[in-house]
């Protein structure tokens, strides 16, 4: 408790706090506001129907927005999606690959495709969605949307676009002027709001009698241990030991001392199961737009908790993990470093072999924590859908809630530190966080 007292010590640090709290509330209140001309109970009773399906899935990344239908509920995967794009473009066109090895100003550059990709890429979504809803008939006759036209669906590109915009600058915002990746809270925030009426409905079900203790205690047991197994993992590293040789500089011996390179097992995060979902989704989504059998049954395919839908997200999963990592590492500039500034690792040479080293390293350890990824997400879908849980909050979602979490502590704690106060925890369970 005492950590937590002296966060309100720390001016700089309450503010930053607040400040995301407050954005996270703006957020959260857009989640409520509907898009005009739309049956807001037949539209609940479609997404009834839908859990458990690639919309079910998709809403749970909206927070609940999708269900609604309402302003922001195309949520952040367009941004996320045309991150995506931007960073595969980034290794096969020159002109890109330039402007990233620019510094500050080739990354302001990319970031601004990147908003131009997103409102393209949202503007795509919402006309598919205004057509989609325009063409399903209700059971009791009539359709959802109360006027369709053309009128319909530009406003509904247009108010779906501008909310994702929105979204996007609140991300901008929380990480400019809050605490943590804002948009990784944002993501984060959509899944936790989900959990209160996860646990009232499972509440519900036990009084009813449809689901028994037992199996609730023992659901419990395993999300606290996949919680406590992502924490052992996401806080895991593989120390190389480094040498510093002795120097003199002016009348001073410098170096001398040993210390060592910190691998994580799971250098990209929660990046590959957001970019993996992002990408099936897309596909998928618009697959189950249009109005023909066999596209249909391709999107049902893809349906999370599905053969073709595990295969696949696992394939992507640690191509993910493999290609964020080669972003966000580079062996060659790590060892040209430690060359420059007299280090080496012991037994091997300076230069290239350290790079092809670190590298060798790197790959093993990166398919050790592809495959737990792998393993966190796919695993407990299948046990709740084959168990018939009445909420979804799988592996994928408890998977970037642990690991948003564990960054946001971390930066906390890094600014308790830096003004010499305790930690959230003791030192010697000081959070590593996952960077």
């Amino acid at each position: 408790m005492s950590g937590f007292q002296n966060i309100g010590k720390i001016p700089e640090l309450k503010r930053r706090i607040i400040a995301t709290l407050l954005l996270l509330a703006v957020y959260r209140l857009g989640v409520n506001i509907p898009t005009p001309g739309l049956d807001s109970n037949a539209l609940a009773g479609l997404f009834e129907k839908a859990k458990g399906t690639i919309l079910g899935f998709f809403d749970m990344f909206a927070g609940g927005g999708l269900e609604r239908l309402s302003i922001f509920a195309l949520g952040i995967m367009p941004y996320i999606s045309a991150s995506i794009i931007l960073q595969l473009l980034t290794v096969v066109v020159p002109t890109l690959e330039k402007l990233s090895k620019e510094g500050e100003a080739g990354k302001k550059k990319i970031t601004q495709y990147t908003r131009y990709g997103t409102v393209l890429i949202s503007l795509i979504q919402g006309f598919g969605i205004a057509m989609y809803l325009e063409n399903l008939p209700l059971e009791t006759g009539g359709s959802i949307v109360y006027n369709p036209g053309w009128t319909f669906r530009l406003m509904t590109m247009i108010t779906l676009t501008a909310g994702t915009s929105f979204i996007m600058w609140l991300g901008e915002q929380i990480t400019e002027k809050g605490i943590g990746n804002g948009i990784s809270l944002i993501i984060f925030a959509g899944i936790v709001a989900r959990l209160p009426n996860a646990i009232a409905s499972t509440g519900t079900l036990v009084n009813s009698g449809e689901l028994n203790w037992f199996f609730v205690i023992l659901l419990l047991a395993v999300v606290v241990g996949v919680v406590a197994f992502i924490i052992f993992m996401e806080t895991s590293q593989r120390r190389i030991p480094v040498q510093y040789a002795k120097r003199v500089v002016g009348r001073k011996m410098m170096g001398g001392q040993t210390t060592h390179l910190p691998l994580k097992v799971n250098t990209a995060g929660v990046i590959p199961p957001i970019f993996a979902s992002s990408i099936i989704m897309f596909p998928a989504t618009i697959a189950s737009f249009i109005p023909n059998e066999t596209v249909k049954s391709f999107a049902q395919m893809l349906t999370p908790g599905s053969l073709l839908h595990e295969i696949v997200y696992v394939g992507f999963i640690i191509f993910f993990c493999y290609f964020y990592t080669a972003i966000v590492f580079n062996p060659d500039s790590v060892a040209d470093n430690m060359k420059k500034y007299g280090g080496y690792i012991p037994g091997i040479r300076p230069g290239k072999r350290t790079s092809e080293y670190i590298d060798k390293i790197l790959t093993r350890i990166t398919l050790v924590g592809a495959l737990y990824i792998s393993f966190v997400c796919v695993l407990p879908t299948i046990l709740m859908k084959q168990f018939n849980v009445p909420f979804y909050f799988g592996g994928t979602a408890l998977l970037i809630v642990v690991g948003v979490a564990l960054d946001t502590v971390q930066q906390i704690e890094s600014h308790l530190i830096l003004r010499h106060y305790d930690g959230l925890v003791k030192k010697s369970q000081r959070i590593k966080g996952r960077r």
